[in-house]
């Protein structure tokens, strides 16, 4: 089978979309197939290019036996919602003219969160006479909602319609959450034509380790309990109320022994650190996106990750992909997320849950995992061995089946 893919991130982006679909491809052609991925040049999120790559009509690399064809697309840094669609159009048109480079495909991937790659799979799939499988990662213009990016009427309509029209022209949709298949089936898609198949972790690049001591010297860590964010800083994650725990820390307790670590960028990373001086917090420490080669040494420095999301209903059919790369390196998270993400923390007791935008809250579950050396060690066993469930190289797999089925019911 050749398997076409269309996704806005790819390597070496380090981002969520771009390590999910980088590790499926990866395994599916271990296993024999032929995967192309159309993508942009590496700019994620500063709206930088990479170095090594340009910003060019068409470009191609070959990656660990994945052919990788790179399109021009106009760049815009991850903040700014007008230049962003912008971004996401320019790709879309430069798919679809890159697609007749592309020979002999049996079926077409788009991804989401937007939907305009998604809009380049179904005219690649109708030009090319094949399926088109819609990945869905999130839901837009739902989550557009939710963080407040747009408020014209009509414009969210007209996105709403885009979505209902790519969900049922999909020959499958493939959701990473079982509460996106829910929502799906209530607007009346074809539950019949529905997977599940969730994010997970590459095992094989996170696992437990080490600190890294070199790295510990030179951010002065030493003797802290590092308590992480690892992750895009924008509109929907409320990091605010992180940097708020970090000074009731300092205010009422012991706050020497903490340090926050926040590694990643996004739209509201200045704000943030803009934040943290104001409120003069001397334990808090804002790093960039690190290559995709130091990640997991970066990850090795956290005694705790926070994963938090604003409380908003929308949020709670979300699961992030990093509670998974925690749980393999055997981090304990302190999780602000409800819903079904909130079920796997419980499920498989890898962490504690604190209600959404409630920093005291935050504060209290993070003394008693500081403190509690018994709890400590029994949620990150558990983390380690609940990893084994989200192997990603299973999950390519089980989306393989899928996209197998789709070609040959």
């Amino acid at each position: 089978m050749h398997i076409l893919f269309l996704t806005d991130n790819f390597p070496p982006e380090v981002n969520a979309p771009a390590s999910r679909t980088f590790e499926h491809c990866r395994e599916w052609v271990k296993l024999g197939h032929r995967v192309t991925v159309i993508t942009c040049a590496p700019n994620f999120p500063k709206g930088q290019l990479f170095p090594g790559y340009r910003n060019c009509l068409l470009q191609s690399e070959l990656l660990e036996g994945i052919r990788v064809i790179r399109v021009w697309s106009y760049i815009a840094a991850n903040e700014g919602f007008s230049r962003r669609i912008l971004d996401y159009q320019s790709f879309m048109a430069s798919a679809v003219l890159a697609s007749p480079f592309v020979c002999e495909v049996d079926l077409v991937i788009g991804t989401s969160p937007q939907f305009f790659t998604v809009c380049a799979a179904y005219v690649i799939s109708v030009l090319k006479r094949i399926p088109f499988v819609f990945e869905l990662r999130d839901l837009w213009p739902e989550s557009i909602k939710a963080v407040g990016a747009m408020h014209n009427r009509f414009a969210l309509g007209l996105l709403e319609n885009l979505a209902q029209f790519l969900y049922r022209k999909a020959a499958g949709i493939i959701s990473v959450t079982h509460s996106f298949r829910h929502i799906l089936t209530e607007k009346g898609i074809d539950p019949s034509k529905i997977e599940v198949v969730t994010n997970g972790v590459d095992i094989a690049r996170f696992n437990v380790q080490t600190k890294d001591f070199e790295l510990i010297q030179s951010l002065g860590l030493g003797g802290k309990f590092v308590v992480g964010y690892i992750g895009t800083h924008g509109m929907a994650h409320g990091l605010t109320t992180i940097l708020k725990a970090a000074s009731r820390l300092r205010r009422h307790h012991d706050g020497g022994k903490f340090c926050f670590l926040f590694i990643g960028d996004g739209a509201r990373k200045l704000e943030l650190i803009k934040q943290a001086r104001q409120m003069g917090l001397d334990n808090a420490i804002f790093l960039d996106s690190v290559p995709k080669g130091d990640v997991v040494k970066y990850w090795s420095l956290l005694d705790v990750s926070v994963i938090h999301l604003k409380k908003n209903e929308l949020f709670n059919t979300v699961i992030p992909s990093k509670l998974f790369e925690g749980m393999a390196m055997g981090i304990p998270v302190l999780h602000g997320v409800a819903g079904e993400s909130a079920e796997i923390v419980e499920r498989e007791g890898v962490g504690l849950l604190f209600e959404p935008e409630n920093d005291e809250q935050l504060c209290e579950r993070l003394l008693s995992l500081q403190t509690d050396k018994t709890l400590y060690k029994t949620l990150s066993d558990n983390a380690v061995n609940a990893a084994q469930h989200y192997q990603r190289s299973n999950l390519a797999k089980q989306m393989l089946t899928v996209l197998e089925k789709i070609i040959s019911p």
